[in-house]
């Protein structure tokens, strides 16, 4: 398999499970928290490069670093959620800096990290990713109904005998495991553009959240098949291209979408 499929293969895979992910932050209003969050397990990664170690063991304890500090703020200072999350994410994401510094290819590597090396793929980053896609849907399917619950009402799913704290956790997990499955394909930086882009997308259309998902999975296949088309042609980064094509397409639809309803309520005004 030459460069270009593996790095057409890593970005399917990525287009299978970051939506999925991004799905459940769109629906629960939670896109600040997952952006911050994504760059919040970067030192865990730049841990892992550093020292030798697993890359998803690194990212979960700096997921749990971030939890527990989001925890702090909440319960120890009258502080905003949103002043906490944005002082863990530059926190994070400078500690992860600091750290990959410290390795002798440091430009190599925080390139990598952040911004991703689609034309650099391995089979064995395929074979990793294909197994943290395969956990990430199926931690959505098993959570589907606790989560859609909690996204119309918290409140609710606690009095239905659901786990709030149990299913967010969860759903961090499901996001964790989304960024480390993604990062070598679109950079922890980037993979946003693949998470969130084509889920707010398919919000504009979408009339269920199944649908949603199916249509978010779509989108960012179509996006990853024609950033990297279009990367090639321009000579432009592929990993940068395939997570610029889902956030250009929302507004592009978006104002369609806008230019669609004004000329239907003109045409009702005048009839």
């Amino acid at each position: 398999m030459g460069i270009q499929q593996r790095a057409l293969m890593g970005g399917i895979l990525v287009a299978l499970m970051a939506p999925v992910a991004g799905t459940w932050l769109v629906l629960r209003g939670m896109t600040f928290f997952g952006d911050a969050f994504m760059h919040g397990v970067l030192p865990g990664i730049a841990a892992a490069v550093l020292f030798g170690f697993s890359p998803m063991l690194g990212a979960a304890l700096a997921a749990l670093v971030m939890v527990v500090g989001l925890e702090v703020v909440r319960r120890q200072t009258a502080l905003r959620e949103d002043a906490g999350i944005g002082l863990l994410f530059v926190g994070m994401l400078a500690l992860g800096v600091v750290m990959v510094s410290k390795t002798p290819s440091y430009a190599g590597s925080i390139t990598s990290i952040l911004f991703g090396d689609a034309l650099g793929i391995t089979p064995q980053d395929l074979r990793t990713q294909a197994v943290i896609a395969t956990l990430v849907i199926g931690l959505s399917i098993v959570l589907h109904r606790p989560l859609i619950t909690m996204a119309l009402h918290e409140g609710k799913a606690a009095a239905l005998g659901m786990n709030p704290r149990l299913a967010n956790g969860l759903l961090l997990a499901m996001i964790a495991m989304s960024v480390i499955g993604s990062y070598r394909t679109v950079g922890t930086l980037l993979v946003f553009g693949l998470m969130v882009g084509p889920a707010a997308t398919a919000s504009l259309f979408a009339r269920s959240v199944r649908q949603m998902m199916v249509l978010a999975v779509t989108i960012a296949l179509f996006s990853v098949v024609i950033g990297l088309v279009v990367s090639y042609h321009l000579s432009t980064a592929a990993s940068a291209t395939m997570g610029l094509v889902p956030v250009a397409l929302f507004f592009i639809l978006l104002t369609v979408q806008q230019i669609v309803v004004n000329v239907r309520r003109r045409g009702v005004a005048h009839a």
